[in-house]
C-alpha cells in the first residue's frame, strides 16, 4: 500500500470516527428527550410501552431509509436498540394506578429474586411495600392492612404459604406469581373471600424493566377490584394475556417442562461425554451457538427452581415418556437407513407447522445475525 493510499485510509477512518461521535451526541440528545417524555407520561399516567407509537416511529424511519437508499432493516435494528434503552430510562418514571396509596403492598417472598424485582417496581412507582420472608410470621401481614398481597415464593411451597395466610381485608387483592396456576388459584379462592387473581410473569428476575414483557393472567374473583393491578402492569409496559388456569398449565407443560427437561438432559449428556465447549463454540453455526447459549443459560441459574418447575407438572410425565419413545423410534429409523421414513415424517411435521414454519424461519434470521455479532464481538472493521 503506497503512502497516498495509507493517508487516504487514515483520513476516511478519521471521518468515520467523527461521524460516530456525532451519532453519540445525537443519541444523548434523544435520551434527554425521552426523559422528558417520561415526565409527561407520569403526569398523564400513560403506559411505558405504546405499541402503536413504536410501530409508527419504526415505519416512518424505514420509509425514510428507503428514500435515502439505506437498508431499512439496519435502521430498524438501530432504532429498536435505542428505544429499548429509553424504556429502561422511563421505568423509574412510571406512575401508580391505584387510587389508594396509603395502604401498602405486601410481598410474601420479597427477598427472593423475583420478589426483589417486584419490590423495586412497586417502590419506585410510589407504593409503600412491606416484605414478608423467611423468619417472618405470616400473621404479620395483618398489621399492615394491605391493599395487595403478592405470593412470590417457590412453587413447591406456594400451597403451604397460601393455606397459612391470615384473614385479609375484604377488599385486599390476593395474587400469586407462580408458574402453575390452577391449583394455587383454587387455593387462594378458598383462603380469601376478597378479590383474587393468578399471575405468571413469563420472564426472569434479571429483566431491567417490563417493557414488552408478557404476564399471563387467570381470572379469580371480583375482577373490578384488581383492575388497577392489571393496569399497573400495562403502565410498566407489560402485555397481559388472559387465559383459563387449566389451559395455562397445559401450555406450560410444553413451554417450561418439556423445554427445560430437554435442555437439562442435553447439558448433562455434554458433561458426561466431556464435549469440548470452547471448540464447539469455535466451530459452531449461528443456530447451534444459540442452542448452546440456551443450555448454558439454564445451568447458570438455580437448580432448585428448575427441579420445582418440572416436578410441579407430573401430568406432563406421560407426554415426556412418549417423547422418549419417539426419540428412540427415530433413532431406529436412522440406524436401519430408512431415509424415506424420515423424510415422510419430516413432511408431516412441516404440514403440522404450516405457515408458522416460514414465520419462525424469518424471525430466527435476526437472532442468527445477533449470534454472528456475538461471535466476532471486538473484531471491528472500518
Amino acid at each position: 500500500m503506497n503512502n497516498d493510499a495509507k493517508q487516504q485510509l487514515e483520513q476516511l477512518r478519521q471521518a468515520i470516527d467523527n461521524t460516530d461521535s456525532q451519532l453519540i451526541e445525537l443519541i444523548k440528545q434523544r435520551s434527554e428527550l425521552t426523559k422528558q417524555v417520561g415526565d409527561v407520561k407520569r403526569h398523564l399516567q400513560a403506559p411505558l410501552y405504546v405499541p402503536e407509537r413504536e410501530q409508527q416511529m419504526i415505519s416512518a424511519r424505514r420509509q425514510q431509509a428507503e428514500q435515502m437508499e439505506l437498508s431499512p432493516d439496519l435502521i430498524e435494528d438501530v432504532l429498536r436498540r435505542i428505544i429499548r434503552e429509553s424504556y429502561r430510562t422511563q421505568t423509574a418514571q412510571a406512575t401508580p394506578t391505584s387510587c389508594d396509596l396509603e395502604r401498602p403492598v405486601v410481598i410474601v417472598g420479597g427477598r427472593g429474586r423475583l420478589g426483589t424485582l417486584f419490590c423495586r417496581l412497586f417502590k419506585q412507582t410510589g407504593y409503600t411495600v412491606k416484605v414478608i420472608d423467611k423468619g417472618d410470621a405470616l400473621s404479620d401481614i395483618t398489621e399492615h392492612h394491605p391493599q395487595l398481597v403478592v405470593i412470590a415464593v417457590p412453587v413447591n411451597i406456594t400451597a403451604q404459604v397460601i393455606s397459612e395466610l391470615p384473614k385479609l381485608p375484604d377488599d385486599c387483592v390476593l395474587a400469586d406469581l407462580t408458574s402453575i396456576k390452577h391449583q394455587p388459584l383454587q387455593q387462594m379462592l378458598a383462603q380469601h373471600e376478597g378479590p383474587v387473581v393468578g399471575l405468571h410473569p413469563m420472564f426472569g428476575p434479571s429483566v431491567p424493566n417490563l417493557a414488552k414483557q408478557l404476564v399471563v393472567a387467570c381470572e379469580g374473583r371480583k375482577a373490578e377490584a384488581y383492575q388497577w393491578l392489571i393496569a399497573q402492569f400495562t403502565n410498566w409496559g407489560a402485555h397481559v394475556e388472559w387465559v383459563d388456569s387449566q389451559a395455562h398449565d397445559s401450555s406450560m407443560g410444553w413451554i417450561q417442562v418439556m423445554r427445560h427437561l430437554s435442555t437439562f438432559v442435553y447439558g448433562a449428556h455434554m458433561a458426561e461425554e466431556q464435549a469440548d465447549i470452547a471448540q464447539l463454540l469455535q466451530l459452531s453455526s449461528p443456530i447451534y451457538r444459540m442452542e448452546l447459549m440456551m443450555v448454558g443459560r439454564l445451568f447458570a441459574q438455580n437448580a432448585d427452581l428448575y427441579a420445582d418447575i418440572i416436578q410441579s407438572h407430573p401430568e406432563q410425565f406421560d407426554v415426556i415418556k412418549r417423547y422418549l419413545a419417539r426419540f428412540q423410534h427415530t433413532l431406529d429409523v436412522l440406524e436401519r437407513g430408512d431415509k424415506a421414513n424420515f423424510v415422510e415424517t419430516f413432511q408431516q411435521v412441516n404440514g403440522y407447522f404450516g405457515e408458522f414454519a416460514e414465520q419462525f424461519l424469518q424471525e430466527s434470521e435476526a437472532l442468527v445475525q445477533l449470534s454472528d455479532d456475538q461471535r466476532f464481538r471486538g473484531a471491528a472493521t472500518g
